[in-house]
């Protein structure tokens, strides 16, 4: 088995994971740093930029998250295919897009539905005395305009993760395949 092959088999899995959500790579669980505590949330995977290699997320602005990454660039992003036994670690550092050129461009290319998500009248994580969607009462049931919908740029936020390590871990009942690829070198290490 060939790294090479490896690395390039699950970069195409990446890549097919960004248009089908039955992918198991289409959500990846992002890791990041608070005060004391790493902080763990799955995110959907938008976009993969391979050389260098980069991977997006989109984001609430107002969330947690943003504020640990604003503090702290690192992050780490964690994948696993159960059914092919894959599991891809990334080393990130995150840069922050919002309100900028790269957030508009992004945003004018989001499907209303999921733009009405950057709508809620609450931050994420805000505490609540009942249950509320945490999206406008009146877009429950349909989505906004694309008129109606600028108001969630606002809170609109895409998330670049430059990743400067890369760890795969192959599992098989043979004997288990794990290498990293870091700075241009590519070399196994053991599982």
């Amino acid at each position: 088995m060939q790294i090479n092959d490896i690395y390039n088999e699950e970069i195409k899995y990446l890549k097919d994971a960004i248009k089908h959500a039955s992918n198991p790579f289409h959500t990846f669980s992002l890791s990041t740093l608070n005060d004391n505590f790493p902080e763990n949330r799955t995110v959907v995977l938008r976009k993969i930029a391979d050389n260098p290699l980069k991977i997006f997320f989109n984001t609430d602005y107002r969330s947690n998250k943003v504020k640990e990454l604003i503090n702290n660039q690192n992050a780490c992003a964690l994948f696993y295919d159960q059914s092919r036994k894959i599991q891809i670690r990334m080393n990130c550092n995150a840069v922050v897009h919002h309100k900028n050129n790269i957030a508009l461009k992004i945003w004018n290319s989001t499907a209303l539905q999921s733009r009405k998500c950057y709508l809620g009248p609450y931050a994420p994580s805000t505490r609540l005395d009942n249950w509320h969607p945490n999206v406008p009462d009146e877009y429950i049931e349909i989505n906004p305009t694309e008129d109606k919908s600028q108001k969630g740029y606002e809170n609109f936020t895409h998330i670049e993760l430059n990743v400067i390590e890369l760890d795969i871990l192959k599992l098989r009942y043979n004997g288990h395949i794990r290498f990293k690829v870091k700075d241009q070198s590519r070399y196994f290490v053991s599982p």
